[in-house]
């Protein structure tokens, strides 16, 4: 079990960036979901013992990381938002490279050790290729492969598919729910999709705050028949602008589809847009209101 309890981090300036945050993480996949600068790796660097908080604690099935980041460590595979790797490497030596940095013991043998890593994130056939020479997908498998050395308890990625290829991200995706089947996976990320696919929980982050902890089905469930779309004309974005709150408007073949949201109480007194139909809401729907709501907020305050 994770906890984290009013965990607070203010950096010179003051730039507060998280702001008392406490949550509790079982076993399995669990999502961080928030715009950049939320506070999502500045909250991932304190848990992985690599960063200092202001104030607050943090555990890991009953050990203090504040006190001592040593103690994490030894559970931890984590991979960061930017990973960097030797490029002039091949991705066997590379990984070995990683296993002496990280002092993991191998009985066996490193090369064996790393052979087996590679074999786990089906990255074998590259073994022997330089780095220089793999593709976004590839490193990310590397990345994994030397979070996985010493078998953690605990793994925490950092923005892992930002930058993939549809098929890359879907390999990564099969990959990270293995790897959640036994060990609690942190998942942070602005991606929307990746919470959808993997995460029976989230927790949607701004401004250094939590703003909701649910699940996809559940934060889904809550708007449900409030959520509609039609096509609009240019010209009329701006009425529909002002008078619904928009959670997306994107082109599809040339023309606007807007899907808005409107509560029932004000369907039944504003009426709803011509053309417009009731949709299934999406997670990107509910996330996307909270952002409002909250910057909303924040603006009036």
């Amino acid at each position: 079990m994770l906890e984290i309890r009013d965990l607070v981090k203010v950096y010179p300036g003051p730039v507060a960036a998280l702001q008392g945050v406490s949550i509790d993480v079982s076993k399995g996949m669990f999502g961080l979901l928030g715009p950049n600068g939320a506070g999502k790796t500045t909250l991932m660097r304190i848990v992985a013992g690599l960063l200092e908080p202001t104030s607050g604690a943090v555990r890991f099935n009953g050990e203090d990381i504040v006190t001592d980041p040593r103690r994490i460590r030894r559970q931890l595979g984590y991979l960061p938002q930017d990973f960097g790797f030797y490029p002039h490497l091949t991705g066997e030596s590379m990984l070995r490279y990683l296993l002496v940095l990280k002092g993991v013991r191998a009985p066996q043998g490193r090369k064996r050790l790393a052979a087996e890593l590679l074999d786990r994130v089906n990255m074998s056939y590259a073994a022997k290729r330089k780095v220089k020479g793999y593709s976004g997908g590839m490193r990310q498998r590397l990345g994994i492969a030397q979070a996985l050395a010493g078998d953690p308890a605990l793994i925490i990625v950092d923005e892992p598919t930002a930058g993939l290829d549809p098929e890359e991200r879907i390999r990564f995706y099969r990959l990270l729910a293995e790897l959640a089947e036994d060990r609690t996976v942190l998942l942070s990320t602005h991606i929307v999709e990746d919470i959808s696919v993997l995460c029976p929980r989230v927790a949607i982050m701004y401004d250094g705050r939590f703003v909701a902890d649910t699940s996809p089905t559940e934060a889904r469930n809550r708007l449900a028949g409030t959520i509609y779309q039609g096509a609009v004309e240019q010209d009329d974005l701006n009425e529909i602008e002002r008078r619904y709150r928009i959670t997306q408007a994107i082109l599809i073949e040339g023309r606007n589809q807007v899907r808005i949201h409107v509560p029932d109480e004000e369907a039944s007194e504003s009426g709803l847009p011509e053309g417009f139909d009731s949709v299934p809401p999406t997670l990107e729907d509910a996330y996307l209101l909270l952002a409002q709501a909250n910057g909303s907020a924040e603006a009036s305050s």
